[in-house]
């Protein structure tokens, strides 16, 4: 089961939930933040989780939709897998069987190939 994306809306909604109920908290285990909605729920006898959650509701739907999903959505893959560029993966590919040829050709050491190896494979992403 993979973890779906979270929708700045909705984190708004419930922030604003979490204002006008007697327990607050309900956004932040939305988005991922389970300790700090424990801490909202056990200071749900004083205002200020309330007041927090209000001005997160407003933080949520103010902030750019990419900032939210660079905050909140990290983890979670959303985009297609044909968004690589295959011009680049075929370049990366041949220079990843130069490499190889100079590392059987005793021109680099295993060490090198595999710390150049690392860094062509993440120029992928």
């Amino acid at each position: 089961m993979t973890a779906q994306p979270k929708n700045r809306k909705i984190a708004a909604i419930l922030a604003i939930a979490s204002a006008a109920a007697p327990v607050s908290g309900f956004h932040k285990f939305y988005v991922g933040q389970p300790l700090w909605g424990t801490v909202y729920v056990l200071l749900s006898i004083t205002p200020i989780p309330r007041v927090a959650s209000m001005i997160e509701a407003a933080w949520y739907l103010f902030q750019d939709g990419d900032e939210f999903n660079r905050r909140f959505n990290a983890g979670v893959d959303s985009s297609p897998v044909s968004s690589i560029d295959p011009t680049k993966v075929g370049a990366i590919a041949d220079a990843l069987r130069q490499l190889d040829q100079l590392r059987t050709d005793g021109l680099i050491s295993e060490y090198e190939f595999e710390q150049k190896r690392r860094q062509l494979l993440d120029q992928i992403s």
